[in-house]
């Protein structure tokens, strides 16, 4: 299978169709972060709650704190935390396509969610991009959920401790203390995993999404090329993921100055 100039002027005749599957690319890559980020921070603070409801099972009548048994066992029990560990377990545990599947054709289905097919932005269809987003998001949400919940278990408790002593809540020592730290320690984690949500994304075009692996689909029906359109693509995707990853770098390096000090 040889490549030929011929062969990429075809392709180029579809340039319009690979802008627009850029743009799709961009905009789920954004939304996934964003709606992704959101769910994984409030499964990193389920995992990490204290919410013991029959702790006090974990008591004789006396008092005293019991030897063993399922009294006690009970008495640790976190029901929050273990829906959020159900959730993030099984989530990392199936493959992504099966998930986009149930979150298209089962949860999106006419008969639960019927989504008006109205396009947004100009030419995303609404009944197919918003599905995309939402199974890529709570795909990453449950590996951010442990990046996130790395990096505040990562801080010093003695900071914890300060921030009580000054009069702050708990509310406000993890939105003024713990989280701006905790996100400079996870920047790199984070940036990794939204270079990876760009290339993902790709597998949105299974549902019928118009990012750039439906450029390259409608590409290749039209001109019975195989392989210039993919080497158009793979040249696009590494545009998008190579200054990211870049860009991610040098604001990691700012970051990082004051540890330097």
């Amino acid at each position: 299978m040889s490549v030929s100039a011929a062969g990429f002027e075809k392709v180029f005749q579809y340039a319009s169709m690979f802008k627009e599957g850029m743009l799709c690319t961009v905009y789920l890559s954004l939304f996934t972060v964003v709606l992704g980020f959101l769910l994984a921070l409030v499964l990193a603070v389920m995992r990490m709650s204290n919410f013991r409801p029959f702790r006090s099972l974990g008591l004789d009548q006396d008092g005293h704190l019991r030897d063993g048994g399922f009294l006690l066992a009970l008495s640790k029990f976190n029901p929050i935390s273990f829906i959020a560990t159900v959730y993030v377990e099984v989530i990392r545990a199936t493959p992504m396509l099966v998930q986009l599947f149930i979150v298209y054709q089962v949860v999106f289905n006419k008969n639960v969610i019927n989504l008006p097919s109205v396009t947004i932005l100009g030419f995303l269809k609404l009944n197919r991009f918003l599905p995309g987003v939402i199974a890529l998001a709570l795909n990453s949400g449950a590996y951010l959920a442990e990046i996130i919940r790395a990096g505040i278990q990562s801080i010093d408790g003695g900071q914890t401790e300060a921030a009580r002593s000054l009069g702050l809540t708990q509310g406000q020592n993890m939105r003024f203390i713990v989280l701006p730290q905790a996100v400079k320690n996870i920047l790199p984690a984070i940036g990794n995993e939204f270079v990876t949500i760009i290339k993902e994304s790709a597998i949105t075009y299974t549902i019928g999404v118009q990012d750039l692996m439906a450029a390259v689909k409608a590409a290749q029906a039209g001109t019975f090329l195989v392989l210039e359109p993919l080497l158009v693509v793979a040249a696009l995707y590494f545009c998008l993921t190579f200054p990211t990853s870049k860009v991610i770098a040098y604001f990691e390096r700012r970051m990082s100055r004051g540890d330097k000090r």
